[in-house]
């Protein structure tokens, strides 16, 4: 009889794991165009495919349009890093009409501001504050207009644009000379940085942590002076019809894994380990110099991140789940 009972066990939890892998639909997961995302959305491709039996694959996006798309049409399934202070409002509103979860923090340590070079500051400490930077408005060169300052701020389609456009107005830098400057892509925002930081040059913008480029090129936060305002932040700053900005310091950066709620009902034990799943800085700064470094796709970073801290990602999942990740990437 005993060992009838386990053998009938046995059925059934196979059973239900056949029913879960029948539900689990394709999951589709937001590929955005910066490195740290890139590198979450091919991780859990990988395990979500491998551990769990889904079929996965990465698609492009970008913060807002991802988001939008998610809440209206239920696709793509999972935004890995999803940057929520600039749509905080209308991603309560998906979770309120249950159109989408909030599934964890992916990144446990990240914060988001304008930065100037590290080196500028040692010499000369005001730049650490927004009124030492408009006091020295010609360090801060305007890539095309000798007679202007450059506020280097984000491409389009990135919820920061409108939160530095907001800001660029509230801290008067327009009357301090600043033009506020689009790089046009985010290899275009690097880049500006990169290139001013290596030849020693002024570069005033917004950017934010953890990246591999903060982690090669030393920084500084600017203070404006005026603590956080989170609940202004929120109703006017991240807003694009925002009609009277007033200076306000980034909120702590509320970076988040959000899924559809289809998502999470046909795959519950993906969405667990999407839950589970957060790295901090001392894991992400290594992994995102490597990137750097050996110029990876997301794609090859997610493997090297996953032969290199099994430790880490383990811990995520359970043990039958943690094997059938170990056996596919053995090849890789």
């Amino acid at each position: 009889m005993k060992r009838i009972i386990v053998a009938l066990s046995a059925i059934a939890a196979m059973a239900l794991s056949a029913q879960a892998q029948a539900a689990c639909k394709t999951v589709t997961i937001s590929d955005m165009n910066w490195a740290s995302a890139s590198l979450l959305a091919n991780i859990d491709r990988m395990i979500i495919q491998h551990g769990f039996g889904c079929e996965a694959e990465v698609v492009p996006g970008d913060t807002m349009p991802t988001g939008a798309s998610m809440a209206e049409k239920g696709e793509p399934s999972i935004a890995p890093e999803f940057w929520a202070n600039n749509f905080k409002e209308a991603l309560e509103l998906g979770v309120k009409e249950k159109r989408l979860r909030i599934a964890g923090r992916p990144l446990l340590e990240a914060e988001e501001g304008f930065w100037v070079p590290k080196y500028l500051v040692e010499k000369d400490p005001t730049l650490a504050t927004i009124e030492g930077v408009k006091k020295n408005a010609k360090l801060f060169k305007h890539p095309e207009d000798p007679d202007k300052a450059a506020l280097i701020g984000c491409p389009a389609g990135w919820g920061c644009q409108i939160s530095a456009g907001n800001l660029h107005k509230a801290l008067k830098l327009e009357e301090a000379g600043f033009d506020l400057v689009d790089p046009g892509s985010a290899a275009g925002l690097d880049g500006s940085l990169a290139k001013a930081y290596e030849r020693g040059q002024g570069w005033f913008g917004y950017y934010w942590a953890p990246t591999g480029l903060l982690a090669k090129y030393p920084m500084v936060k600017v203070d404006f002076g005026s603590g956080v305002d989170a609940e202004h932040f929120t109703s006017c700053i991240a807003n694009a019809d925002c009609l009277d900005p007033k200076a306000t310091m980034y909120p702590p950066a509320n970076v988040l894994t959000i899924t559809t709620e289809a998502f999470a009902k046909d795959a519950p034990e993906a969405y667990k380990y999407v839950s589970k799943r957060g790295i901090k800085n001392d894991v992400i700064h290594p992994m995102l110099m490597w990137i750097e470094e050996n110029q990876a796709d997301g794609e090859t970073a997610a493997v090297h991140f996953l032969k290199t801290y099994e430790s880490v990602w383990t811990a995520w999942l359970d043990a039958g789940a943690a094997a059938k990740v170990k056996k596919a990437i053995a090849g890789m």
